[in-house]
């Protein structure tokens, strides 16, 4: 009887490529996920302008080097060109070393809030699911209750009572933004309860912490990380918001927030380079956060369509 190897044994056939090499017949969700965020070209241009402010702010310090410490009154006022690329500001501070100074600490207090919020968050959503009941209905409750509440009401209070740090502002926002967070992976919990593999690992014995931090939480972890992207940029708004206002670092630290409130009472004279560069990169920065997580949205979306 004639037929080849693998026909006689019954192997599966194995698809070849062009130099003789294995096709994978399935590919993993997370593979998915990368392809069609690739695929967006807003999502790709954001993920670009976030290396590159991140490159900006970190980097750009030490290879453009500026005193934004010592206040230079003869320095004042400077418009564009020569030695400030961007001009000087109201104390003679070099506006582009500072939008480098302000654009660290607007970032970390960004990703520092995001990931305390998201952290809280994603913990009381968690458990709230899982219990169900009662308990979910009581713990909701409280999350609506905060929600009623202005939060940026609470946060200048907060503001108004505690020195203005890097770290002191990332708790603060951090603890007022975890309720988003709470709700969506709340409801992801809800819908992951009832698949097989929850109710697998009760039957072993597994008490509700092995559950949630084996299984409910790896399985929210797209919902989580899509939302993080957008607390990073809601984070950022509220600090430069803060900063705005008056309720931002003290000098010498600074953010951008603060940079645009020294610069408003300058712009009728003519001093545009204090307002629009800073405004640009803010927008920016906020903007790419938000292409970022849309296309992330989108790609958890084709991983789950494609399981």
């Amino acid at each position: 009887m004639t037929g080849s190897a693998t026909e006689r044994t019954g192997a599966p056939r194995t698809p070849l490529g062009d130099a003789g090499t294995k096709l994978p017949d399935t590919m993993s969700g997370w593979r998915l996920t990368v392809r069609a965020f690739m695929r967006s070209r807003l999502a790709v241009t954001g993920l670009g302008i976030i290396v590159f402010f991140a490159l900006f702010c970190f980097v750009g310090p030490y290879l453009y080097v500026t005193d934004q410490v010592t206040v230079d009154p003869v320095s004042s006022l400077l418009p564009p060109g020569g030695a400030h690329p961007l001009g000087t500001d109201a104390q003679g501070f070099d506006v582009l070393g500072r939008i480098m100074e302000g654009g660290r600490a607007s970032l970390q207090i960004g990703l520092f809030a995001a990931l305390i919020a998201t952290g809280i968050g994603t913990l009381y959503g968690t458990v709230a699911g899982l219990a169900g009941g009662v308990v979910d209905g009581l713990m909701m409750r409280v999350v609506d209750t905060f929600l009623s509440i202005p939060f940026l009401f609470i946060v200048l209070i907060v503001a108004t009572r505690f020195s203005s740090t890097v770290l002191s502002l990332s708790l603060t926002l951090g603890a007022f933004s975890w309720l988003a967070p709470a709700r969506l992976v709340r409801a992801e919990v809800l819908a992951l309860r009832s698949r097989g593999f929850v109710a697998a690992a009760t039957v072993m014995g597994a008490t509700k912490a092995r559950i949630i931090a084996r299984h409910l939480i790896p399985n929210a972890l797209g919902v989580v990380i899509v939302n993080i992207t957008f607390q990073v940029a809601d984070a950022i708004i509220a600090v430069s918001l803060l900063g705005f206002l008056g309720f931002g670092l003290n000098y010498p630290d600074v953010e951008w927030g603060t940079q645009l409130s020294e610069g408003v009472s300058y712009l009728l004279s003519g001093s545009w380079w204090l307002i629009y560069p800073v405004g640009g990169c803010l927008v920016l920065v906020v903007m790419a956060f938000n292409f970022v997580g849309d296309a992330l949205r989108d790609s958890v979306d084709v991983r789950l369509r494609r399981r």
